[in-house]
């Protein structure tokens, strides 16, 4: 395993069974405090919207729940524009939803009842007909989480558990807040503690999930085998739902949104499905490169940190 002193996180990238980087770097920054280890778990952030969506799939898969609902059969108090909205729309961001920065008023470090939370998304107008561009929201994916609790008939972290997690033997992973478990670290931004997202409610379905990097790597490798899905809701997963025009930062080119996850190609060419996060002290990317059966997941505590520095370097040992 290597160090990295000029990360505060894990980075663990892997081609078939090899890691080619292993590197740690930190502390976790809790108390009491200790050096960051591959076992280490950070707050993954909108990363975690990979789960959310695979959830969703899993009850799609069963039966009991269709991508072409209505999100008003499953929810109650949904605003009148909100009729034409689906469970598709929401998975690929489609559906004209604000975001977390569109409700600068709602503090999302305190819990809040999810009738009361509705209301807040209810009440900010659409930024678009449903269906019609990209729109990334938080929010959607959080009524995604409502729903499967009521299509599963069980909270959605249980379902998470009993569902992914366990099966797959992602045996440090879990969604919600902390709850004093071992081997957490806490969010830092420019060094200094920060207070955490709320994640039993504020942030369910959105950013809720504390992940390792070797689990991020044994989800991506579920996900490539098949493992997890069937075959339609998997190739749905991995395809462009809702295309982003000029998406792109130089490094990657991003055509478009799946449901749970960014489609695009880096800059020679090759395949990469990925999502990025930010929660309050943490950064996180998890890609997966199908082409070349290769997985990168780099994990912070760090708000400041700048990935693409980080990215380039793993993606230079990749593919020298």
């Amino acid at each position: 395993m290597m160090s990295t002193p000029d990360l505060r996180g894990v980075i663990l990238l892997q081609r078939g069974k090899e890691d080619l980087i292993a590197a740690v770097g930190g502390t976790t920054g809790a108390v009491p405090d200790a050096n960051c280890t591959l076992g280490t778990r950070f707050q993954i952030a909108s990363v975690s919207k990979q789960f959310t969506a695979a959830a969703t799939l899993l009850l799609a898969d069963r039966r009991l729940l269709s991508v072409d609902d209505p999100v008003h059969r499953w929810l109650d108090g949904c605003p009148a524009t909100w009729g034409w909205i689906t469970v598709r729309q929401l998975l690929g961001h489609s559906a004209g939803l604000v975001h977390w920065t569109d409700l600068p008023v709602l503090d999302l470090t305190k819990p809040i009842a999810a009738d009361e939370e509705l209301r807040w998304f209810a009440d900010a107008p659409l930024l678009g007909a449903p269906g019609d561009r990209f729109s990334y929201s938080s929010h959607g994916y959080v009524l995604l989480a409502w729903i499967v609790e009521r299509a599963a008939g069980q909270p959605y972290a249980s379902f998470l558990a009993r569902e992914i997690f366990e099966p797959l033997e992602m045996v440090a992973t879990f969604a919600g807040n902390g709850g004093g478990r071992p081997g957490l670290a806490a969010g830092h931004r420019a060094g200094a503690r920060v207070t955490s997202m709320e994640l039993d409610e504020v942030g369910m379905g959105a950013g809720d999930v504390w992940s390792t990097v070797g689990d991020l790597a044994r989800w991506d490798r579920a996900l490539a085998s098949g493992e997890i899905l069937g075959d339609v809701s998997r190739q749905a997963m991995l395809s462009v739902q809702a295309p982003i025009e000029r998406g792109g930062d130089g490094l990657v080119r991003t055509e478009g949104y799946g449901y749970g996850c960014f489609i695009g190609r880096v800059s020679d060419g090759r395949r990469v499905f990925y999502h990025t996060g930010d929660n309050d002290g943490f950064v996180a990317i998890n890609a997966w490169f199908p082409d070349d059966d290769a997985r990168l997941a780099v994990v912070s505590n760090e708000e400041t940190t700048d990935l693409m520095p980080v990215i380039r370097q793993a993606l230079a040992a990749a593919f020298p």
